[in-house]
């Protein structure tokens, strides 16, 4: 019962917080992105107290249930390691814990975080990791399906669903999301919880709690024949029949030993309880216990769900332009500064997912991999979207309003005059300063003494924000006159 209540706890959160990061509109988010927000390590960054206390207390009461339950990645292992059992059983042995390695890394990954080390955080980062994977490879196939639909939809004059461009956002991440799943999914195809207890710093840092969880499983010595199957079917490999012990800080209470225990040997609960349960409630125990535990899993996640304002932003599709190379990264309106980004984010690409112009992705630069940048190749920051501000669940990107925003300055725009086709083709052009949202765009003559001269913008750094439309509207091909060049620290103006 115990497995069965766990199991389908875990299919609703999985499906459910898969949904919210493949869905490209937004439309989830209102619904579900709470899910994000009770993730370990985001709620951590984003000092998110509420969070905190109740997935510590979780786990003091319960043991590891969020690696088993609420943690993405942690239910995709599972699943993997499904998937190999369903042709080899009986599998896995008792190994014991490796100390050697799991603390240190949770060693590295607290000291790059602290640097500012985005990469170290991006690729350690279990939600963060699960997140990369499900928008650089199932999201593509999701939207692929979408247009289908729209495709369909259009033939029967309906306009339910609408088409989406699907586009490679970065060849580099790309890559590195896939080795890092396929790394996962090899050692859980292998050894089950491999990644989960050696690796990830969100299991190391909640196995510290475990091992003074309230309710264990624990063995009852009269009743065990001493059969192994237990430590066989063990994905965390934690127990040691021999000597009737369990690792309870490796232990995500999965409940498949249990299930497996022929001689009801193993059983759920508080150790210290057990001369009492078992004369008094034998054969009901098991159940109860188990509806307790899922009782308290679902109070857990409603406690922790809070709903979330709507989000819109602008849809206007306008052609893509080639990115300037920037001596300085653009940082998101809402992340104050490029190192609060660098310390905060988990790099789950979340924002990235929502952002409706294409103007986020995920970076190639090895300080800050996997990390949100702005280009505006395929659109511009419109000022009144403020989506990705209101999905980010690590606070790297604080949730700001509209009015907010536009007296936010990311960036200022810088004209480049050998590219602008004033110059070059000798044409009437002035896109940058019709379409800028803060006119801090003038036309000006070329010749200062001659009022008839061809017009070439000036921009008036106080004024400008960095959103990006100038460079994105501007007709000079493949470089843009102008463009933005970011700001390492956001101003007010």
């Amino acid at each position: 019962m115990l497995r069965k209540i766990r199991v389908i706890l875990a299919a609703v959160f999985f499906t459910l917080i898969t949904l919210l990061l493949l869905d490209f509109t937004g439309a989830t988010h209102h619904w579900l992105g709470w899910m994000a927000k009770v993730q370990f390590l985001p709620a951590v960054l984003a000092l998110n107290a509420g969070v905190i206390i109740g997935l510590v207390v979780l786990t003091l009461v319960f043991g590891r249930i969020y690696c088993s339950v609420i943690c993405p990645l942690g239910v995709f292992q599972d699943i993997v390691s499904w998937l190999h059992g369903r042709k080899k059983k009986n599998r896995f042995f008792y190994s014991k814990e490796k100390r050697w390695l799991r603390y240190p890394l949770l060693a590295v990954y607290i000291a790059g975080s602290l640097a500012g080390l985005g990469t170290i955080v991006a690729l350690l980062a279990p939600y963060g990791t699960y997140g990369r994977f499900v928008n650089s490879l199932l999201q593509p196939l999701y939207m692929w399906g979408n247009n289908a639909m729209a495709w369909v939809a259009a033939k029967a004059d309906s306009y339910m669903f609408y088409s989406a461009d699907v586009w490679l956002k970065g060849a580099a991440p790309f890559i590195a999301s896939t080795a890092i799943i396929v790394v996962v999914a090899v050692l859980a195809w292998r050894g089950g919880r491999t990644w989960c207890n050696t690796i990830c710093p969100v299991g190391t840092v909640l196995s510290l709690l475990a091992r003074f969880s309230w309710f264990k499983v624990y063995f009852d010595q009269d009743k065990c024949k001493k059969c192994s199957l237990c430590s066989k079917n063990c994905k965390s490999a934690c127990i040691d029949f021999k000597n009737y012990k369990v690792d309870y800080s490796r232990c995500v209470t999965c409940g498949v030993c249990l299930d497996h225990c022929h001689f009801d040997a193993l059983h759920y609960g508080h150790p210290k309880r057990k001369a009492k349960a078992e004369a008094s409630d034998k054969a009901a125990s098991p159940t109860r216990r188990a509806v307790l535990l899922g009782t308290a899993l679902v109070a857990a996640d409603v406690a922790m769900a809070t709903a979330k304002k709507k989000v819109d932003g602008g849809l206007a599709v306008l052609e893509p332009k080639k990115d300037p190379g920037r001596s300085t990264p653009l940082t998101p309106p809402g992340s104050m500064s490029a190192s609060n980004m660098s310390q905060h984010c988990v790099g789950c690409q979340l924002c990235v997912a929502k952002c409706p112009n294409g103007v986020l992705r995920p970076s190639s630069d090895p300080m800050h991999f996997m990390q949100p940048v702005m280009s505006y190749d395929r659109g511009a920051c419109r000022p009144e979207c403020t989506r990705c501000s209101q999905v980010c669940p690590a606070g790297a990107i604080k949730p700001i309003t509209a009015i907010e925003k536009s007296s936010i300055q990311i960036g200022h725009a810088v004209w480049r005059k050998k590219y602008c086709v004033v110059v070059t083709d000798h044409v009437q052009c002035g896109n940058c300063a019709r379409h800028c949202p803060a006119g801090a765009i003038q036309m000006v003559p070329i010749d200062p003494a001659d009022d008839l001269s061809d017009l070439i913008p000036a921009v008036n750094v106080e004024k400008c924000i960095g959103c990006g439309m100038c460079e994105y509207v501007c007709p000079a091909r493949p470089n843009s006159a102008i463009y933005v060049e970011g700001h390492p620290v956001h101003r007010i103006i």
